[in-house]
C-alpha cells in the first residue's frame, strides 16, 4: 500500500478510536432547591447545552442548612447562583474574590401581596395597611428601600415565617413573597388571586438570579466564563420557549416536594411579568447588564441608608464582557416561529 494511503488510514483510525477531548468540568450551586427559577440551568443540562459547549455542569442545590454563597470564595464551586445585586455590592464591600458576571433576571420576582377588595389595587395604599408580614432579612434590605421611596413604617410590621397562615386570615394585611412562587401558594391554599405588586415595577432596579464567579477564574480562565454564560442563556431561552419536560424531571427529582403544576405556573408568571426576558434582554439576549443601571440600583439604596456613598467600588461588582451580546436571540426566534418555517 503506497505511503499516504497508509498514513491516510492511520490517521481515520486513530479519529476512530482516540477518545473526545474530556468536558470541563464544572461545580454550580443555586440559592435554593430546584424550581422554576433555577429552569434554564437544569434545561441547558438537560438538552445537552452545556455539553455542547465544552461542559460538564454539576448543579448543587441550596437549602434552608446550606450556605452556598459560602463555597464559591472556599474555592468549592466554580459559579454561584447570587439573588440580586445586594450580595454583590456586600462581597465588594467585605473584600470577596467575587464578582457578578450575568443577571439572568431582568426583574427581581420580590413581591408585596395583598388582598383583593380591600383597598390595595393601588401600590400607593399599600404604605397604610395595618400589618406588615415581612421576613426578619428583608426588614434590613428592601424594607429600608420601601420606607425611604414610598413611606412606609416600621410600626406595621410582623414577622413573616414563611407561613401563609396569619395573611390568609388577615384581609386588611399585605405580605411579601416571591411573585413567581408565594402567587401561586396563596391561590392554592387561600382560593383567591392575591393582588401583586412587583417590587421592581415601583423603583427597585435591581438584577435578579445571577451568574457570579470567582476573580481568579475570570482572569485565568475568561473561555470558561463565556462558555458557561453563553450555555446558560440558551438553557434558559429553551426552558421558557422550547420543550422544558427533561428539565421540570430532573428538578422534581431534585426537589420532591415541588410538582409539575407548580412549575408550569411559575413559568407562565415569569413570562407574563417580563421576570426574564424583558428590557435590555430583549434587544442585548437574556443576562443582559449596564453598569448605569447598576449604579442606579447603588444610588438608591444609599439613599436608604443600606450604604455609604464611595463606600462599594462598583467597577468590582460586575464584569460586563461576557453579556449583552444577543446570545440566544437566534434561538428564540426559531423557538417562536411556526412549524415549517
Amino acid at each position: 500500500m503506497p505511503l499516504p494511503r497508509l498514513l491516510l488510514a492511520l490517521i481515520l483510525l486513530l479519529g476512530i478510536t482516540l477518545p473526545c477531548a474530556a468536558l470541563d468540568k464544572v461545580r454550580f450551586a443555586t440559592d435554593w432547591r430546584a424550581q422554576a427559577a433555577h429552569g434554564g440551568f437544569y434545561q441547558a443540562v438537560a438538552d445537552g447545552t452545556y455539553a455542547r459547549h465544552g461542559l460538564e455542569v454539576q448543579i448543587l442545590q441550596g437549602g434552608p442548612q446550606v450556605n452556598t454563597a459560602a463555597l464559591l470564595p472556599a474555592g468549592r464551586v466554580d459559579f454561584l447562583m447570587s439573588g440580586n445585586l445586594l450580595h454583590g455590592f456586600d462581597g465588594v464591600k467585605n473584600g470577596l474574590p467575587n464578582v457578578v458576571v450575568a443577571a439572568i433576571f431582568q426583574k427581581d420576582p420580590q413581591a408585596l401581596f395583598a388582598h383583593p377588595g380591600q383597598g390595595h389595587e393601588d401600590f400607593s395604599t399599600l404604605k397604610d395597611a395595618p400589618v406588615a408580614f415581612i421576613a426578619k432579612a428583608a426588614q434590613f434590605s428592601w424594607w429600608q428601600w420601601l420606607k425611604s421611596a414610598h413611606g412606609f413604617r416600621d410600626e406595621h410590621l410582623k414577622p413573616y415565617n414563611y407561613n401563609l397562615g396569619p395573611f390568609l386570615r388577615n384581609k386588611s394585611s399585605i405580605q411579601q413573597g416571591y411573585a413567581i412562587a408565594e402567587a401561586l401558594y396563596i391561590k392554592d391554599q387561600g382560593g383567591f388571586e392575591p393582588v401583586v405588586h412587583l417590587l421592581a415595577d415601583h423603583g427597585y432596579s435591581t438584577y435578579s438570579t445571577l451568574i457570579t464567579t470567582r476573580t481568579d477564574i475570570v482572569a485565568e480562565r475568561p473561555d470558561l466564563v463565556q462558555r458557561f454564560v453563553d450555555a446558560s442563556i440558551a438553557g434558559w431561552v429553551s426552558y421558557l420557549y422550547g420543550d422544558r419536560q427533561q428539565a421540570n424531571a430532573l428538578m422534581l427529582a431534585d426537589n420532591p416536594e415541588m410538582t409539575a403544576a407548580e412549575l408550569e405556573g411559575a413559568v407562565a408568571l415569569m413570562k407574563s411579568m417580563g421576570i426574564v426576558d424583558s428590557g435590555d434582554a430583549l434587544s442585548r439576549g437574556i443576562g443582559a447588564m449596564s453598569p448605569e443601571r447598576v449604579a442606579d440600583f447603588h444610588a438608591r439604596m444609599v439613599e436608604a441608608g443600606l450604604y455609604k456613598a464611595g463606600e462599594v467600588d462598583l467597577a468590582k461588582v460586575a464584569d460586563y464582557r461576557f453579556v449583552n451580546k444577543g446570545v440566544g436571540l437566534a434561538l428564540k426566534k426559531s423557538l417562536a416561529a411556526p412549524p415549517g418555517r
